[in-house]
């Protein structure tokens, strides 16, 4: 079975660039070997990880693999099929709707345009972390008040002459032709026999709309919240529902998995040795963090009930933090006396390996045992 590389980074098949690059970011830091030292499955999705994020994040692979797929990329030829859409549970539904994938279903309407209604919001990480109120405006389809959505100025009808009435048109030559709703006559095999001076046979008018509505916490990129009866009117006074689909703005510091939140944090490399204590930030406040005598570069820590709490799970994330060790880039002479003086304390010979001597953080962590 072929991979996807949409689904091992996450991500829809028409995500961009940016969104390409934090998923990436993200699992990435999940499955870094660093963090999963032995776990050969860990060490697999990484590998796969950075697969697709090779493909994906250039442009040119990318369009020959959303194309033909894997083998389209060492010049066999195919197509890819689609990437299996999701769903988001239903909540808050007594209030404004729900939130669903984006298979979510928008009907169609036998008229001349759809009654559901989607637009994209745009909102900050902390928005989406803890919730928040916004106000959206928007256009919806009223029917035309002269034609009543028929289009036509008396409302007499003529066969469709670009499909002659079938409703259908098939394009492509050769050996391969695709079959396809006319967009002359949306599918009907009719148009008006005289236009409509009002709307020129599009059948309904744009009216302007504004709406605020409360975001829960936890919402994150890709998800959509229904609001009902909020959408297009059609001819016949079925009122469609809107759609608002959610986009995160990446944050500075922190990275999103799920409800889980990922922070790298500067350590300098003496506080590492010594295994001092210091103040990080968390999504609520500030928190300590007490490093073990001699921590690793790229160690992470875990604290419970630091991340997001979900709108579908029920329980907040963790906050994970990896450190990264900073060592000094420029020494004073005092300083590389000092340290040259250190590393002789430790019986560590300039230009040897300590490979077979007792090792420093081990040493460190005898001090204080008595």
């Amino acid at each position: 079975m072929e991979v996807d590389y949409y689904e091992i980074l996450e991500i829809s098949k028409n995500a961009s660039g940016d969104e390409i690059k934090k998923a990436y970011r993200k699992l990435a830091l999940k499955y870094h070997p660093d963090r999963n030292a032995g776990n050969k499955e860990a060490e697999d999705k990484f590998k796969l990880v950075n697969e697709a994020y090779q493909v994906l994040s250039d442009d040119k692979k990318r369009e020959i693999y959303d194309r033909y797929g894997k083998e389209g990329l060492s010049g066999a030829s195919g197509f890819s099929g689609f990437g299996a859409d999701f769903d988001i549970s239903d909540i808050f539904s007594s209030f404004f709707g729900d939130f669903a994938g984006r298979s979510g279903g928008r009907r169609k309407s036998a008229d001349k345009y759809p009654v559901d209604l989607e637009i994209p919001i745009t909102i900050e990480f902390h928005e989406a972390v803890f919730g928040c109120e916004k106000e959206i405006k928007y256009s919806h389809k009223t029917p035309c008040p002269d034609c009543h959505g028929t289009g036509s100025k008396d409302g007499k009808k003529q066969t469709c002459k670009h499909c002659g009435g079938r409703g259908q048109i098939s394009r492509g030559n050769g050996f391969m032709s695709i079959v396809q709703e006319c967009p002359y006559c949306n599918g009907t095999g009719e148009v008006a026999a005289e236009k409509c001076p009002t709307c020129g046979t599009s059948g309904y008018q744009e009216e302007e709309q504004s709406l605020k509505i409360n975001i829960p916490e936890g919402v994150d990129s890709g998800m959509r919240m229904r609001i009902a009866g909020k959408g297009n009117v059609s001819p016949r006074g079925d009122v469609g529902d809107l759609y608002v689909s959610i986009s995160v703005k990446e944050d500075e510091y922190f990275v999103r998995h799920n409800d889980d939140v990922y922070i790298e944090i500067p350590v300098f490399f003496t506080q590492a040795v010594l295994g001092e204590s210091i103040t990080i930030p968390t999504l609520r406040g500030k928190t300590e963090l007490k490093l073990p005598i001699g921590a690793k570069d790229k160690q992470q820590f875990i604290f419970e009930n630091e991340g997001v709490n979900g709108v579908n799970s029920k329980h907040i994330g963790r906050l994970i933090v990896q450190i990264s060790i900073q060592n000094p880039k420029k020494l004073t002479a005092e300083q590389e006396e000092l340290l040259k003086k250190l590393q002789d304390s430790f019986e560590v010979k300039s230009g040897s390996s300590v490979g077979d001597n007792q090792s420093v953080f081990d040493k460190i962590k005898n001090w204080f045992k008595g």
